[in-house]
């Protein structure tokens, strides 16, 4: 049995995202990775795996130690010289993670990303299926934002959006932002003294948000503007997130424990959220028609298969909202096509077997898997 108390938020999470940023992780005197706190870090997350949660990592601090590594130790660094840092801490931070992991025999998978990555259809849908494949084989992602290629100005605060798109894009139930504050509040508690710490947050109102510019973090990750951008995205998505301590050994077995925090609830699941998001954001690009024996599989919750299609309208590509259409030209919901139009046309009618045939490469079973499909609900009665 887990030895950690149950009764919060974080024990019911099934699929978490963690993001750890540089000044939990990295020595700021030294440039050397905080190895005893990051062991501590990982025996927690050890501990949740252990009662069935999947996790994923968003970790800053390539920057931080790379810089030693390159001897770039004399004030601010230029954008090149940050993208250089970058590289060579790159491979320093993932060999320590790897480390750290394989004590307790798990595997650890690099995956770098940048904000675009979140925003780019098809670049989405590429690292929500890779995310979902390291997940079901058991490795823990470990993303880093890739600064080695930015283009804009690396600025403090962009990991705690990245982790919070990470959480949006997997479908995370739960996210968790480590800081060198534990929570929000209703002032800085540095300057004043009848600050109060808000242990809950439902919605985030002009009041929230004008507290973020008078509460702000100290160092290392932009403050709380950034983190309530970072919870924003997150409610959105039906994730619950969480503002913690981080400097402290075990941090999340001390929010398991009940330590002060500030949590931010959303109003509906991930699934729910998503789903309401594919059917009522996203303009749709083309059309699935499908048979009756598709349809009937459809209100069962099942995903969409080849074999179910009949015809294919307009042109659209991979990842690309569509609409589903019965033969009699009804429209029974839309999805996120796994293919674009000119694959999928030569696909439909055909056993999944046979896609690896018909297109040369072995690409998803589903035309539209049913995480990615939201039907009208009242066709579903």
């Amino acid at each position: 049995m887990s030895p950690f108390r149950q009764s919060t938020e974080l024990g019911l999470s099934r699929r978490l995202v963690i993001k750890i940023g540089s000044a939990m992780l990295v020595d700021e005197e030294t440039g050397a990775i905080r190895r005893s706190w990051l062991q501590s870090l990982v025996d927690d997350l050890a501990v949740l795996r252990s009662d069935g949660c999947e996790v994923i990592i968003v970790s800053s601090g390539a920057i931080a130690v790379g810089r030693r590594q390159l001897h770039f130790t004399n004030g601010a660094l230029h954008l090149d010289e940050k993208q250089a840092a970058a590289a060579a801490g790159m491979i320093l931070l993932a060999h320590a993670y790897q480390e750290v992991l394989a004590d307790h025999q798990i595997t650890v998978a690099q995956v770098l990303l940048t904000l675009d990555d979140s925003e780019d259809r098809r670049r989405y849908i590429n690292a929500r299926s890779t995310l979902a494949t390291l997940l079901r084989v058991g490795a823990v992602p470990l993303i880093n934002e890739n600064d080695t290629v930015a283009t804009d100005e690396i600025r403090f605060g962009d990991n705690d959006r990245l982790a919070a798109r990470v959480a949006a894009m997997i479908s995370a139930d739960t996210l968790v932002l480590l800081s060198d504050i534990d929570g929000l509040y209703t002032a800085d508690p540095h300057r004043d003294p009848e600050a109060r710490l808000l242990p809950e947050v439902r919605e985030i109102t002009a009041e929230i948000d004008a507290m973020a510019d008078t509460s702000r973090s100290a160092v290392g990750t932009g403050g709380m503007v950034t983190k309530l951008a970072a919870a924003k995205i997150a409610i959105a998505a039906g994730c619950r997130m969480v503002i913690a301590a981080g400097d402290h050994p075990h941090p999340l077995a001390r929010i398991r424990g009940g330590a002060a925090c500030t949590w931010f609830l959303p109003e509906r699941s991930p699934q729910a959220a998503r789903k309401r998001w594919i059917g009522g954001t996203l303009n749709p690009a083309g059309s699935l028609v499908i048979d009756a024996g598709a349809v009937s599989a459809l209100m069962q919750g099942k995903s969409l298969l080849p074999a179910g299609v009949i015809a294919i309208e307009g042109d659209f590509g991979k990842g690309a909202a569509v609409l589903i259409r019965a033969g009699t030209g009804e429209i029974l919901g839309r999805g996120l096509c796994a293919y674009s139009a000119a694959d999928a046309r030569r696909i439909i009618g055909h056993k999944t077997r046979e896609i690896e045939a018909c297109l040369g490469y072995r690409g998803r079973d589903e035309l539209i898997h049913r995480d990615d499909l939201a039907l009208d609900v009242k066709k579903r009665k």
